[in-house]
């Protein structure tokens, strides 16, 4: 079977991980989407599902690290993430739907949908699929989870799909990004792989077969350097930024 071509601006772009986030802007918050807009840059962000099948624009599986509370994301309604505080600003967890508003088409979104072994996907692939079926902007959906990939592939076949892949951050998926078989079920457009991952053969034979190779995470100006030689576009923060 040969490969569809991915589209040109996904490889035209430097993305910001998580928007441009920073002191008093946290990570995939509105604040880091508007400063990514300003400077320019596609934004990455990351999605995870309310308890009432929201997409959410939400990092982490439980809520301590960006909140300050306890307990597991996925047990609240999309309503009741919305009224928390992330990192102490003035900023708060939103829908996919909320962030897609104000993007508004004027830079690319790379949308990583977080999964885990043995966690129901397809009911995030469906919300998610379901709010870009009228969105009109660049957008590309990704995981490190294959069957993400292979849930678009076969319901959402329109939308540019990505499979993330490391194999040096422990997740539950390191190394699937390598396995013929992961390839083949997940039929992605393009891989993200880990930047400190990028020497390995596989990613080389990737790109030799003209197919789009992005990295992450890109912090600094070593990381810069290995992703601009290997990588066919960056998702950077902090000193890993132009």
């Amino acid at each position: 079977m040969t490969a569809r071509p991915a589209p040109d601006w996904l490889t035209a772009w430097e993305y910001a991980h998580r928007g441009l986030h920073g002191a008093g802007v946290p990570e995939n918050s509105l604040a880091a989407a508007e400063g990514a807009i300003a400077r320019g840059m596609g934004i990455e962000c990351d999605i995870q599902r309310s308890a009432d099948d929201h997409p959410m624009v939400f990092h982490d599986w439980d809520l301590a690290r960006l909140t300050g509370e306890v307990g597991v994301t996925s047990d609240l309604a999309a309503a009741a993430l919305e009224e928390l505080r992330l990192l102490g600003t003035d900023q708060r967890p939103v829908k996919l739907a909320t962030f897609l508003d104000l993007v508004a088409c004027q830079v690319p979104l790379l949308i990583e949908i977080k999964s885990m072994p043995g966690y129901d996907v397809g009911w995030t692939c469906a919300s998610v699929a379901w709010l870009l079926d009228s969105y009109k902007g660049a957008v590309a959906v990704m995981s490190f989870d294959p069957c993400v990939p292979e849930w678009f592939a076969e319901n959402a076949p329109r939308i540019t799909r990505g499979l993330v892949g490391t194999d040096s951050y422990e997740n539950g998926f390191e190394g699937v990004w390598r396995t013929p078989e992961a390839i083949d079920a997940a039929k992605p457009d393009f891989l993200a792989i880990d930047v400190r991952d990028l020497h390995r053969p596989e990613t080389a034979a990737w790109r030799a077969q003209g197919r789009p190779l992005l990295t992450w995470t890109v912090r600094s100006p070593e990381t810069r350097a290995t992703g601009l030689a290997l990588a066919d576009a960056l998702i950077a923060e902090g000193e890993g930024l132009a």
